[in-house]
């Protein structure tokens, strides 16, 4: 009854900031924008390496993002960064998809650190980091915030909790979450990604790969951890699973646009 109850909360808390401050295209001027390129180059090596002109469009899609998303704290104050770390999450994975965006995300959710399932903050058995909201949350995402930092910070590894939310997303975009990505594969590289997928899996259950054995959860965290792996260490990925690499380059780097 009490979980019953927490979860009604949590769910007319969610409609609250959505119907009071929730705001379509909000508009985001010239310092702003100064502002968040700063923060970019402050905290994301992804931005940093790209060249004058992709910073300024990544910029753009960062103001796109931030202008059509809610962002919002649950029991933790956001500020400036947090909401550029969200979005910087949002853009990497699509940054040469062209103009697309995630049609099925209307707000993110900060907690400061773990939740369970009940989106309890406080309390014991609190392990999740991140979460796409499915049924009444649909449109939803919940991040943990001490998370999202982590993943940016240069000593976290090739871990990055945000990113792999929102890849869930773009897997979602066909309707499943289901590890094959619909939207980034062409029908020549479902099969190739699927055996590849195969043997990776085999890999991590003899000890033979360094990718997380998170992975093996589920086909679709597969998808996820891969893709943390490959934004956050791309070289270092592309060493020790070229063949693996090639494919995933592919997905997020098309040669036409989405």
């Amino acid at each position: 009854m009490f979980t019953l109850i927490i979860i009604t909360a949590f769910a007319i808390l969610i409609s609250l900031i959505i119907f009071y401050r929730k705001s379509t295209n909000k508009t985001i001027d010239t310092d702003q924008k100064e502002r968040y390129s700063s923060l970019l180059q402050q905290n994301v090596l992804f931005y940093r390496k790209l060249d004058e002109s992709k910073k300024i469009r990544f910029v753009e899609k960062v103001c796109s993002f931030l202008g059509r998303t809610t962002i919002e704290g649950i029991g933790t104050a956001i500020d400036d960064k947090d909401r550029v770390l969200v979005a910087a999450s949002a853009i990497i994975p699509i940054f040469n998809f062209g103009n697309w965006e995630y049609r099925n995300l209307t707000n993110v959710i900060l907690y400061r650190d773990t939740f369970n399932h009940e989106f309890e903050y406080e309390g014991e058995n609190r392990s999740l980091l991140g979460m796409v909201g499915t049924g009444y949350l649909n449109g939803q995402m919940v991040l943990s915030k001490i998370a999202l930092h982590k993943g940016f910070d240069l000593s976290g590894g090739v871990q990055n909790t945000a990113i792999h939310e929102f890849v869930h997303l773009l897997d979602k975009a066909d309707g499943y979450i289901d590890g094959i990505p619909e939207l980034l594969l062409q029908n020549s590289y479902i099969l190739p990604w699927i055996t590849a997928m195969e043997q990776e899996i085999r890999r991590i259950q003899s000890g033979k790969s360094d990718i997380d054995p998170y992975a093996l959860t589920h086909e679709s965290e597969f998808f996820a951890v891969v893709a943390e792996y490959f934004f956050e260490k791309p070289e270092q990925f592309e060493e020790k699973h070229p063949e693996l690499f090639s494919i995933v380059n592919q997905m997020f780097n098309p040669e036409s646009k989405v």
